[in-house]
C-alpha cells in the first residue's frame, strides 16, 4: 500500500496542482511512499533535459547514484508542492521516497514539503507565501 491516507488532487495556490489531505493526519504519521521508476542518475539527467519547463518529478538519492522518476507510474504524492514552512517531511532511503507529517494536518489542507537543495540553484522563484519564505527554490 503506497498511500496511508486519502489524498485529493486539485488546483494549488502555490503552483499548478496540489495534493490535499482528505482527512486529518496526526503529526509523525507516515502519509505514504511516492511511486515511480528507479533509474540511474545518468538517465535521470537525460530525462530532466527532455522535460518541459520547470515540471520536474525527479528525486535523487544521496550516495546511491540513482533517482526516482515520479513521472512514470506515480501516485498523488508527486504533487506535493514546495513550501519554506512545510507540513510534511520527505525521507529518501532504501530506494523509497517516504512522506511523514511534521505536525497535525487538517482535513482539506494542502500537503507541502521543503524541497531543500535543488538543481534550480536559487533561480526558481518560490511562491509558497510562508512568513519565512526564502524567495527561491
Amino acid at each position: 500500500m503506497d498511500l496511508h491516507f486519502p489524498i485529493e488532487l486539485k488546483k494549488s495556490v502555490i503552483a499548478g496542482t496540489g495534493a490535499y489531505a482528505l482527512k486529518a493526519i496526526t503529526a509523525k504519521k507516515k502519509i505514504g511512499n511516492m511511486t515511480g521508476e528507479i533509474i540511474s542518475y545518468k538517465e535521470a539527467q537525460k530525462r530532466v533535459k527532455k522535460q518541459p519547463g520547470n515540471v520536474l518529478f525527479m528525486v535523487e538519492f544521496d550516495n546511491d547514484d540513482i533517482a526516482l522518476d515520479a513521472s512514470v507510474n506515480s501516485n498523488e504524492l508527486r504533487f506535493i508542492n514546495h513550501s519554506c514552512d512545510p507540513n510534511v517531511y520527505m525521507r529518501r532511503a532504501y530506494q523509497k521516497v517516504e512522506y511523514y507529517a511534521l505536525r497535525n494536518i487538517k482535513k482539506g489542507e494542502e500537503l507541502t514539503c521543503d524541497y531543500g537543495e535543488t538543481h534550480h540553484e536559487g533561480t526558481l522563484p518560490c511562491k509558497c507565501g510562508a512568513m519565512n519564505c526564502r524567495g527561491f527554490i
